[in-house]
């Protein structure tokens, strides 16, 4: 009893029968003599093609006698009853655990050894199961073999396909003990319970953060590597997360699922229709606690608290400078970079802010949407229109903390306190002389460039001010605009009003540091301190003689002339 007579020349095994050992020797000899009807499929022993017919035929021989299940395979039964008896002889001699088939610890194994002996010939990849590489595959051939049929929607893999079904049947066989939400898969109940029990199983190596889901980990850790996996091959942006790559892909397609039932707006995002739906219901459910301002988004109570708390976190790397707004610092970063995204399809000028181009655009379009109540004049921008407001309310909100002067713009007030500091950041490269305005250095750069860009239509003069050209214009037309309140007297500009004035006032606001005398008019100071300093800066062509001020220069040289 258990003598094996038969052994086979090739690998030594020992056979009970001759004839099994002839069935075993075609395993060597690859000799397959019986093949299938249907699929033409051969093998080298009936038995394997009997129970390969089962396929065909889907005939289930074997039964389980506990729950009825049926198998093609004898051999699947006996696995099948280990469940119910809780038998599991196959143990890892590494870690102890136990299975109930040699091929789920021959799988197993590989966790210790970390051998993957099926590989990908697409890309390489290697796998330590040859399921999981024929999902795999399916990711380069596009197959998805699971069909529903009540959608007609497919799967690659049939856990997935599984799963989708029960959107379907509306089944749900999890409970949750704590809130007795129900859930379609255990694992998604596993997950849940983590919000009750607080657990965080999953940490990362990098900054040791915990989370309750291994994706999230995964996710969060592309923070660290720097990771972009998924790419838009329109426009060639990579994103750390494929739910953020979707939504962006509908920037290309003009994809908008999501639709208001109240008015039929569309968006891409189910969030946005969330918070729109918050315009029709009217509903603000988070208040500030410090104003009781109320907001219908969380976001933007989080961002309104600021203005509390006068916290800052986003920061320009370059120059320190924080901002309560990750946006804003998105737009200022643009200040290093010099990029300017938003292009004019008019006049291809390009700008850093949407919202500047979209003002810009209206130069074209000559649309100015913003209208005074009071005289209907109108203006491209809020802005602008507000800034207008104020010369029919004269209110000037923005005070000079020096002097107390008030101003309506708050950029005339910077210009202003450039006064008091001395502050000149506008230089000339050509004499290295400083200005506190912008424009004021634009003007003077005119006598470098001999740029007269403002002609006079009447004569042909040109002028390197506007203001200059305005003036001269009035020799023209007579027009004299500014009157004397006192004696009528007109003039044709505002300054020589203001020194005119000063006759009735006698008011001499120009006074000498080195001797106290005052003067109506600042070109008189400076003639007069070069008493003082013995400065003659005007010099005779003929003789060189040197004098004070230009009328005395003028008076000599007509000794000159009379000669």
């Amino acid at each position: 009893m258990g003598v094996k007579p038969f052994t086979c020349s090739n690998c030594g095994k020992s056979f009970t029968e001759k004839e099994t050992l002839r069935r075993h020797w075609q395993i060597h000899t690859g000799l397959k003599t019986f093949h299938c009807t249907e699929c033409n499929k051969r093998f080298s022993q009936k038995a394997y093609l009997t129970k390969h017919q089962r396929r065909h035929t889907g005939m289930k021989p074997f039964h389980c006698t506990e729950c009825n299940k049926s198998f093609s395979q004898k051999a699947h039964l006996t696995i099948h009853e280990r469940i119910h008896m809780g038998v599991k002889p196959f143990i890892c001699a590494e870690c102890g655990k136990s299975f109930t088939e040699k091929g789920t610890l021959q799988t197993h194994w590989r966790i210790h050894t970390g051998m993957k002996p099926f590989h990908c010939i697409e890309c390489n990849k290697c796998f330590s199961q040859k399921s999981t590489l024929i999902k795999h595959q399916r990711v380069h051939t596009g197959m998805k073999p699971f069909n529903c049929t009540e959608c007609n929607k497919s799967f690659s893999q049939k856990g997935n396909f599984n799963i989708h079904q029960k959107i379907h049947t509306g089944m749900k066989l999890f409970h949750c003990i704590e809130c007795n939400k129900s859930f379609s898969q255990k694992s998604k109940l596993t997950i849940h319970q983590r919000i009750h029990t607080g657990i965080k199983p999953f940490h990362c190596t990098e900054c040791n953060k915990s989370f309750s889901q291994k994706s999230k980990l995964t996710i969060h850790q592309r923070i660290h590597t720097g990771m972009k996996p998924f790419n838009c091959t329109e426009c060639n942006k990579t994103f750390s997360r494929k739910e953020k790559f979707t939504i962006h892909q509908r920037i290309h397609t003009g994809m908008k699922p999501f639709h208001c039932t109240e008015c039929n707006k569309r968006f891409s995002q189910k969030g946005n229709l969330k918070i729109h739906q918050k315009i029709h219901t009217g509903m603000k459910p988070f208040h500030c606690t410090e104003c009781n301002k109320s907001f219908s988004q969380k976001s933007k109570l989080t961002i309104h608290q600021r203005i509390h708390t006068g916290m800052k976190p986003f920061n320009c790397t370059e120059c320190n400078k924080s901002f309560s707004q990750k946006a804003y610092l998105t737009i200022h970063q643009r200040i290093h970079t010099g990029m300017k995204p938003f292009h004019c399809t008019e006049c291809n000028k390009s700008f850093n802010q949407k919202a500047h181009l979209t003002i810009h655009q209206r130069i074209h379009t000559r649309v100015k949407p913003f209208a005074c109540s009071e005289c209907g004049k109108c203006f491209i921008e809020n802005g602008k229109l507000q800034k207008h407001w104020r010369i029919h309310t004269g209110m000037k909100p923005f005070n000079c903390t020096e002097c107390n002067k008030s101003f309506s713009e708050k950029a005339t007030l910077k210009i202003h306190q450039r006064i008091h500091t001395g502050i000149k950041p506008f230089n000339c490269t050509e004499c290295n002389k400083s200005f506190n305005q912008k424009s004021i250095l634009t003007i003077h750069q005119r006598i470098h460039t001999g740029v007269k860009p403002f002609i006079c239509t009447e004569c042909g003069k040109s002028f390197t001010k506007k203001g200059t050209l305005q003036n001269h214009w009035r020799i023209h037309t007579g027009m004299k605009p500014f009157h004397c309140t006192e004696c009528n007297k007109c003039f044709t500009q505002k300054s020589t009003l203001t020194k005119h004035q000063r006759i009735h006032t006698e008011m001499k606001p120009f006074n000498c540091t080195e001797c106290n005398k005052s003067f109506s008019r600042k070109a008189h100071l400076t003639r007069h301190q070069r008493i003082h300093t013995g400065e003659k800066p005007f010099t005779c062509p003929q003789c060189n003689k040197c004098f004070p001020d230009k009328g005395e220069l003028t008076r000599h040289h007509r000794i000159h002339t009379r000669v």
